[in-house]
């Protein structure tokens, strides 16, 4: 097992902008195709429900790269209020967030806290993000008969908080793990997983360095886990 972890990014003269035009494409033509399966198909109401829902789903899945997009592009000029957060309840919200998305593909998504020190300084939405973000890429990577494990646990001598993703897809190619131990300046594309520009990973890249975070990897002979290290707060969790 192997562990690397994101040093720097840099967002100036980054690819990132033409990356995510091709990475909207996928779910854009989806909709697409739902929405004229929708219009000319002969279904019975529950299955017209089940495609209304996919297209709302993968709608919403666009949108969230979109914003992802925007706040990143902004971050230089962007003041971030940074608070005391309980990873656990943070990994809570994600999972409502994502559920619908992932019942859609008939996967489950489990939460798994290992440790005490669940208290972490961070801005909330952006730390938010990074994790929805890994989640949602965990959704596409795992095999089907395997679940994606959303763990919290102390690491560092207890002066971090990890939020780890566990999934099951295709292992990392050393190329991306080393990439990721020098520091994301662009997208990275992982060919051995269909469909992954790396433009995720960067923007969850740019959003932990805004919040003095760190995200790396742990390769796995089934997988891998991405995660995101967070400052540990020293401020008593209220009982």
């Amino acid at each position: 097992m192997q562990e690397g972890k994101a040093q720097a990014g840099l967002w100036t003269d980054s690819p990132a902008f033409t990356v995510a035009a091709h990475e909207l494409k996928a779910p854009l033509a989806l909709i697409r195709q739902l929405a004229i399966e929708l219009e000319a198909g002969e279904y019975t109401a529950l299955e017209r429900a089940v495609l209304a829902q996919r297209i709302t789903l993968t709608a919403e899945r666009a949108l969230r790269l979109t914003t992802d997009l925007t706040k990143a592009r902004r971050l230089e000029n962007a003041l971030f209020t940074l608070e005391a957060i309980d990873a656990a309840g943070l990994c809570s919200e994600v999972m409502s967030e994502l559920q619908p998305l992932y019942r859609a593909h008939n996967k489950s998504l489990k939460t798994q806290v290992k440790s005490r020190q669940r208290l972490m300084v961070a801005n909330r939405d952006l730390l938010r993000r990074i994790v929805a973000n890994f989640a949602d890429n965990a959704l596409h990577y795992s095999a089907d008969d395997s679940s994606v494990a959303i763990s919290v646990r102390a690491t560092d001598s207890n002066q971090r908080v990890r939020i780890g993703v566990r999934d099951f897809g295709p292992a990392i190619p050393a190329l991306a793990w080393r990439a990721l131990r020098q520091g994301l300046r662009e997208p990275l594309p992982l060919h051995n997983r269909p469909g992954s520009s790396g433009l995720g990973m960067f923007i969850a890249n740019e959003f932990a360095l805004a919040i003095g975070a760190q995200i790396g990897v742990i390769r796995h002979r089934d997988g891998a886990t991405f995660y995101v290290d967070v400052p540990a707060s020293t401020q008593l969790r209220l009982l």
